[in-house]
């Protein structure tokens, strides 16, 4: 019996599937919303909530590691060290909503849309 498993695998490989959260977790900072199904918003939601999180510490060894969670993305640390920063201050943790939306007319996927609260 598998134990204490975490997380779900989304039927991809191990670097696939932490590529895919890497882009859906700076889409959803860059746009602030962002639709997909329900299974990667659930997921995603823990990596963006600890990149708020860290950059919310404000300090240079918080910048260096958003800087090496995303490498190609220095616009997008600046607006979590700056903007986001600010904006989430004063809340502990649930920076992330999930609105349902329905269903993908293909296969029937839940399809959610997450947002910064």
């Amino acid at each position: 019996m598998p134990h204490r498993t975490a997380g779900r695998k989304l039927n991809r490989k191990t670097d696939h599937r932490l590529h895919m959260l890497g882009n859906l977790a700076v889409a959803v900072l860059r746009y602030e919303k962002v639709k997909t199904t329900e299974a990667k918003a659930k997921e995603v939601r823990g990596v963006v909530d600890s990149l708020i999180t860290t950059a919310k510490r404000g300090d240079l060894g918080a910048r260096r590691s958003l800087a090496a969670e995303m490498p190609h993305e220095p616009l997008i640390v600046d607006k979590l060290m700056g903007e986001l920063a600010a904006k989430y201050a004063d809340r502990s943790s649930g920076y992330t909503r999930i609105v349902k939306l329905g269903q993908r007319l293909g296969d029937a996927a839940s399809i959610v849309q997450i947002e910064l609260v």
